[in-house]
Parts: structure tokens; C-alpha cells; sequence
């Protein structure tokens, strides 16, 4: 699991790149989770994701959670069509505002 962090226009973006399962998930609560701070606007690239766990699912929906009591805002990009049919299938994607491409991601948090 890789995680690479930036700023760009205000927003933080967080790439992560391999798989996000019970093996990852704790590396993924203790880079990420600080990052939803009061009024922030994050950017969850899982375009190099090649698998995600419930775990996995978990973690973004305590995000979402965390970001959202801090009046935040949190968009997933890049979901490959296995991700997306899952977190169709489980109701994970009622939550999530997602978009295809960083630009694309960019300016819904504008």
C-alpha cells in the first residue's frame, strides 16, 4: 500500500495505490483519518486501487463520517468498475459524491 498526500487549489489529495484490506486499512486510519479537519475538502484517488475489502469500505465511510461532522466535503475519484459495483451493491456509494478524473473532482469542491 502507498499513500501519497498533497495540497492542490485547498483541496488535500490523498493517491492511494495497491490493495486496501485488513493488512492496509490501519496504514490508510493513521495517514488519513487526521486529514478531516474542520471545513476541509479532500480527494480519495483510488485509481491505482486494485482491490478493496469491507475493511477497506469501513475506512472510507469513517471518513465520510468524520468529514461531514466537520462540515467538510469528500470526493472519491477512479473507482474501477469492481469497487463501484461493490459499494453500489452495499449502499457505500448512496454517501459518496464521485467522479471519474482529479479535474473532474476539483471542481465539485470548488
Amino acid at each position: 500500500m502507498e499513500i501519497k498526500t498533497l495540497t492542490v487549489e485547498e483541496v488535500t489529495l490523498v493517491e492511494l495505490a495497491g490493495e486496501v484490506d485488513a493488512n492496509t486499512v490501519p496504514m490508510v486510519q493513521e495517514k488519513v483519518l487526521p486529514l478531516a479537519l474542520p471545513s476541509t475538502k479532500i480527494i480519495i484517488d483510488l485509481t491505482k486501487v486494485s482491490y478493496m475489502s469491507s475493511a477497506g469500505l469501513r475506512i472510507l465511510l469513517t471518513l465520510y463520517r468524520q468529514t461531514y461532522a466537520q462540515d467538510g466535503k469528500l470526493v472519491l475519484v477512479g473507482l474501477s468498475s469492481e469497487i463501484q459495483d461493490i459499494m453500489s451493491v452495499t449502499g457505500f456509494l448512496d454517501f459518496f459524491t464521485t467522479c471519474e478524473t482529479l479535474e473532474s473532482g476539483l471542481k465539485v469542491l470548488k
